[in-house]
């Protein structure tokens, strides 16, 4: 019996995803719920599991490629006993909505919402006519000013693919939300530039020359020897989510230094009878998600995100850790961090962290953040300036802890200082409620009374 293997649908927001590596090639058998493939999407890097034991018979969509939700990446045979299909190079299987467009019925006001599909139609504003494209690629065209009317879709039954609009994106110069990489040498002396990409229906006079220009510009960047390297689907999400909080969100920051001499003493008597009776490392990051906590609750306006005109004040408070991975990064969220004590968020902390790096975190774990924290100076950062992980509207940057000489009374001390750095978004968050915040932060870890053991 064969069995579809399908692309999962990893959250409510999300509507496709790239598979990034096969576990298995046709031929191999599986067990149910064995890890079959890796998969990232907008929010999380994953292995999916197998839907039934037997023979991957067929691989459909190979790796590298973004598919729609639900499209059939594979297939299984139930009864392993099927001969292996080869693996295609380049190909795409079709989304389950990739016939023709039929003629558009008449609403109906009985009618049941339908289901999210992989492709879905919708109506141009300029002409009326109804448009074959996915949910994310209506996204882009917006985010971009695109009138999806003026492309003409390459894909199955007309439909608009995520490639067409990045094609459109770069021929008018723009910054695309996820450019697709180039194929070049490893290595070379001086091989040829890529070619720019060429002009796409619906590309403006004025947008032809600014593709002109950005091709000279690309041109005077390949010199010499050099490498190309193709970003992965990970870092082409983090680029388009930081270009558009950036876009979105009127950054400001504020920068505080706080001694944690106080903190650092207590974790240091602490640190190996922490670790040997809960078994799980003691380090200083659950110490700065509770003060941020404290902040949060003296000046929830941080613990808020930004819906048109309407300000949305979170009464939970779920704070994302940013975790650095060796292929990019990922914000789990420590969900009701003000319901927990210092040894609840470690271990919480810990779980997330090592499920983030062996890929088995669930689509929640990285969703509703209501405030972040990051911590370049693990890496020896004195501060550094984050970007807001949207739909927040601060992040918490923490610098290294370091020994340094400052004035207490009138006399020099040896003490262990840290700069924490403040990015808000000032359409919500104003200077002064910014700077309260952060002397909550500073005021609760040089006072810190909550015992750890």
């Amino acid at each position: 019996m064969a069995v579809d293997i399908v692309m999962p649908q990893m959250g409510e927001s999300i509507f496709e995803g790239t598979i990034t590596k096969w576990l298995k090639k046709p031929g191999d058998k599986v067990e149910r719920d064995e890890p079959l493939f890796e998969i990232s999407t907008d929010k999380v890097d994953a292995e999916i599991p197998s839907p039934s034991a037997g023979v991957l018979k067929e691989i459909k969509v190979g790796e590298g490629q973004t598919v729609p939700i639900q499209t059939i990446v594979g297939v299984i045979d139930a009864a392993g006993s099927a001969a292996p299909a080869p693996v295609p190079a380049k190909t795409v299987a079709a989304a389950p909505a990739a016939a023709p467009a039929p003629a558009a019925p008449k609403p109906s006001a009985a009618a049941p919402a339908a289901a999210p599909v992989a492709a879905a139609l919708v109506s141009s504003g300029s002409t009326g006519e109804r448009i074959h494209s996915s949910p994310l690629v209506r996204r882009i065209a917006k985010e971009h000013g695109i009138d999806l009317s003026t492309i003409e879709g390459t894909g199955a039954g007309g439909r608009i693919s995520k490639q067409d609009i990045e094609a459109v994106i770069a021929s008018a110069g723009a910054p695309a939300v996820a450019a697709p990489g180039y194929s070049a040498p490893a290595t070379s002396s001086r091989p040829a530039p890529p070619p720019a990409p060429a002009a796409a229906p619906g590309v403006s006079g004025g947008q032809v020359h600014v593709a002109l220009e950005t091709a000279v510009a690309r041109e005077k960047m390949y010199f010499g020897n050099y490498e190309v390297q193709p970003m992965s689907t990970m870092r082409q999400r983090i680029a388009e989510h930081m270009v558009a909080s950036k876009r979105v969100s009127a950054h400001v920051y504020s920068v505080d230094e706080i001694d944690m001499t106080k903190v650092a003493a207590l974790r240091a008597k602490s640190k190996d009878e922490f670790e040997k009776r809960y078994e799980t490392k003691l380090t200083f990051m659950p110490f700065f998600v509770k003060a941020a906590v404290a902040g949060l609750r003296a000046f929830p306006t941080l613990n808020a995100s930004l819906d048109g005109i309407n300000v949305i004040l979170h009464k939970e408070i779920n704070v994302g850790i940013a975790v650095a991975l060796d292929w990019g990064l990922l914000v789990p969220v420590v969900k009701n961090a003000d319901e927990k004590n210092i040894l609840g968020i470690q271990r919480n902390m810990n779980d997330l962290a090592e499920r983030a790096r062996s890929k088995k975190l669930k689509p929640e774990e990285v969703q509703e953040s209501t405030f972040s924290i990051t911590n370049p100076g693990t890496f020896g950062g004195l501060f550094g300036l984050p970007v807001i992980s949207q739909p927040n509207v601060g992040i918490l940057g923490l610098g290294a802890i370091e020994k340094r000489p400052v004035v207490i009374n009138d006399s020099i001390a040896i003490r262990s200082m840290c700069y924490v750095t403040l990015s808000y978004d000032h359409r919500v968050v104003d200077g002064a409620v910014a700077h309260q915040f952060l002397h909550k932060v500073k005021e609760t870890l040089e006072n810190w009374s909550e015992p750890v053991l």
